[in-house]
């Protein structure tokens, strides 16, 4: 029997239009509380409620561990129950999460609170790309997702300079507006998500056939273990590099923000015009080997600030390896985009954009003790060795984009011989 698969709309260009914009407007409000959250949350929770650091640590690292492993199931149920549905109820239970934050004074609450978040906002991720791939035709998802990413950069960069506010301030009311601004975030998020059009969830699996079936995909499996392991570059702009400047490097303290702003403005500006390129799997799989290669150029710049070039000659070294980071950062964006989309079932994506996904949690839950480790750890040959693990991961990505399409062509060989057989 064969199975249904949901098919993306082609919407008229105005209801087109005003679905992109809704798209952007959901991302806009909930990046820019998050921006704020995050550059005072860590503070918050040990200034204010009174943890400790390693308590802090734990409880994150627990709780984007469930979180991680709640994507593919969360993501199952957006594809079964619809995906904007879930996505407005996921966006919701991340506000009620971030709200839970306000009334924490202890670790066991802290740690409880952090799973929901942490589970809420892997599982709306999966169901964001499967309202996507829903709305948006398979020509121009790319595109898309690289406007999301440079709206959900200039939020980022909008919230965080909020919360620095809230910082200079450093009293238990700044603190707390900023947790509401995030909770109120995604209040907004989910009543823009509320207003796309509804799309139809697909059919459940037959008897046979495991409900979780991308838990036996072993391509894609690979190719979600490599897209984790390009992902290392994010603990290495957020808390690696800020460590390495400081105790390696002769550069000024504000170079860490410089640096940061840098990323920021460029992916706001430069994101989309870098996915252009970015059509089928070809130019994809070319786009994450080069970023591997430039990752690698990335590394090995920033490890010679630590020969002592004197202040403003490293700052200067500091700039070409953040600029050379971002280009990397930007083409793999837009490879594993399309990666990720393109060898996803279409009546699976909310579970396999789960999966994928979970890149982003095992790289914040491992990564800082891996690139620290290598890092701050073995100094010179870390980076080396940091910008290895880029270059393999990056070209070994071609061969198992190749392996997926070839075990996706075997498996529709016998069902167009039924198809011909049973017409």
């Amino acid at each position: 029997m064969a199975k249904t698969k949901t098919q993306t709309a082609t919407p008229a260009p105005h209801t087109r239009t005003r679905t992109h914009r809704a798209l952007l407007a959901a991302q806009l409000s909930n990046s820019v509380g998050d921006g704020a959250f995050y550059v005072t949350s860590a503070l918050y929770f040990s200034r204010i409620v009174g943890l400790s650091a390693p308590q802090i640590g734990a409880g994150l690292a627990v709780a984007w561990g469930i979180g991680s492993l709640a994507g593919v199931p969360l993501g199952h149920l957006a594809d079964r129950r619809g995906p904007r549905g879930s996505a407005v109820l996921l966006a919701l239970a991340t506000s009620a999460a971030v709200a839970s934050f306000l009334l924490i004074r202890s670790f066991v609450p802290f740690l409880l609170a952090a799973a929901l978040y942490a589970t809420a906002q892997s599982g709306l991720a999966a169901a964001r790309q499967a309202l996507l791939a829903g709305l948006v035709e398979p020509g121009a998802r790319v595109g898309m997702l690289a406007r999301l990413q440079a709206t959900l950069n200039a939020g980022l960069a909008v919230g965080a300079a909020l919360g620095g506010l809230a910082l200079s301030l450093g009293t238990r009311r700044a603190y707390l507006a900023v947790f509401a601004l995030d909770a109120l975030g995604f209040l907004v998020c989910a009543l823009l998500l509320r207003g796309l059009p509804p799309l139809p969830g697909a059919p459940a699996a037959s008897g046979d056939e495991p409900r979780l079936v991308v838990l036996r995909d072993r391509p894609y499996a690979v190719l979600t273990l490599l897209n984790a392991l390009l992902l290392l570059r994010l603990p290495l702009l957020s808390l690696a590099l800020p460590l390495w400047i400081v105790q390696r490097t002769s550069a000024p303290g504000w170079t860490v923000s410089a640096l940061f702003v840098l990323n920021t403005g460029a992916v706001m500006l430069f994101q989309v015009r870098a996915a252009r390129s970015v059509t089928g799997l070809p130019e994809a799989t070319r786009a994450v080997g080069r970023s591997g290669l430039v990752m690698l150029a990335s590394c090995a710049v920033f490890a010679l600030t630590a020969v002592g070039l004197g202040p403003w000659p490293t700052v200067a070294v500091l700039v070409l390896g953040a600029v050379l980071q971002v280009v990397a950062e930007m083409r793999h964006s837009a490879g594993s985009w399309q990666i990720g989309f393109a060898l996803a079932p279409a009546d699976r994506i909310g579970q396999y954009q789960g999966f994928y996904g979970t890149g982003v949690p095992l790289a914040r839950t491992l990564g800082p003790l891996l690139v620290t480790t290598l890092l701050i750890g073995w100094g010179v040959p870390g980076w080396l060795v940091l910008g290895a693990v880029f270059l393999v991961a990056g070209l070994v990505t071609g061969p198992a984009v190749r392996w997926a399409e070839h075990v996706r062509s075997r498996a529709a060989a016998p069902a167009a011989g039924e198809l011909v057989k049973a017409n």
